[in-house]
């Protein structure tokens, strides 16, 4: 097993010069090799479980687009389906739950801790398959999905706008979303602790659905699971990404976190003014930018880099859109790699 310092490592070690570059996850998917493979495969899931084509995808940016680092295949929803809530992943309209979390019965026939994730052999199996191969200065990042985001999709049963259900259930039923929270907690503990065992350098939380709560929410319902996630886990690197919850960036830092992503909807200077200087950021390009021009892409993210200084990991403000432009990505990737520090 790699250390689990590389990330910060290669961060240090390229960050002389230029930040180092990586994208969101699913950023493969849009390469033609990452097509090819999901066109013999009946559906996501297939792929998400089957260990040696998983690590073959997850490499396969690192390989043709020589990014810097490396992100575990897979996807949140395994975790509530380890705990017994399987989900389906519809072409075009997303996942999709057949039972949802209604009742405090629903929640007691979860499974917890150490019984759920041991049902997600095939993800620390995917990560055994991508460390046979993976090039020895490049790390692997681990992830999963923060609390909040994966009760909103166990209580909604589908992707939504608003996740008005879920929210519902806030403020209807604070006591078993609690509940639940604490579960979903405790197996995505063991989850990460098991990734890091399998030989994962460094882990991401995403909490996709942050902005949809108000501050008092964010505060309740979701800051105290990720910080407790990181206390559990002290030894290893984490980034924490709220979507949407930038003004909860000073809340975000109290979890201690290595690194904190941002997204593009607040500017690399409000968030120095807001953390200072000593927080290594993520972020925070527009994922729609890629659609432009690649000169204008080029351009843009040049601007971005500089805009952060350093400790800045490069990176897009959310994820990759199935149907971006290839050429796009490879000229933010081109423009990163290009790009030094001032001295």
């Amino acid at each position: 097993m790699k250390e689990n310092t590389l990330l910060l490592k290669t961060i240090n070690k390229i960050a002389v010069e230029r930040p180092p570059v990586w994208l969101m996850r699913q950023a493969g998917r849009i390469l033609p090799e990452y097509k090819a493979i999901r066109s013999r495969l009946n559906d996501f899931k297939t792929l998400v479980k089957s260990p040696e084509l998983a690590a073959e995808v997850t490499l396969q940016p690192v390989n043709i687009l020589h990014v810097d680092a490396a992100i575990l295949f897979s996807d949140i929803l395994v975790i509530p389906e380890a705990m017994g809530l399987n989900y389906e992943m519809i072409e075009s309209r997303g996942p999709f739950f057949p039972k949802t979390i209604q009742t405090k019965q629903d929640i007691e026939n979860l499974l917890t801790g150490d019984v759920a994730a041991d049902q997600l052999d095939y993800v620390y199996e995917t990560i055994n398959e991508i460390n046979k191969y993976i090039p020895g200065d490049i790390p692997l990042i681990g992830f999963a999905g923060a609390p909040w985001t994966i009760l909103a999709y166990m209580i909604e049963g589908k992707g939504s706008k608003t996740f008005s259900i879920a929210k519902k259930f806030l403020y209807t039923e604070p006591e078993l979303a609690h509940s639940l929270l604490e579960k979903i907690t405790h197996s995505t503990i063991q989850y990460l602790k098991n990734q890091v065992n399998a030989g994962v350098q460094t882990l991401q939380l995403f909490d996709s659905w942050a902005g949809l709560l108000s501050m008092d929410q964010f505060k309740t319902f979701s800051l105290p699971y990720m910080k407790r996630i990181k206390q559990e886990i002290p030894d290893t690197p984490l980034t924490i990404f709220a979507k949407g919850a930038m003004l909860q960036l000073e809340d975000i830092a109290t979890t201690n976190p290595e690194v904190i992503g941002i997204d593009w909807n607040i500017s690399p200077l409000e968030v120095r003014n807001k953390l200072g200087n000593n927080y290594t950021l993520q972020g925070n390009m527009d994922p729609c930018l890629l659609y432009a021009n690649p000169a204008h892409v080029f351009d843009e993210t040049t601007d971005m880099c500089q805009s952060f200084g350093k400790n800045h990991i490069a990176n897009l403000g959310h994820g990759v859109y199935p149907d971006t432009p290839l050429e796009g990505v490879k000229a933010f990737i081109s423009a990163v790699k290009s790009f030094r520090y001032d001295n």
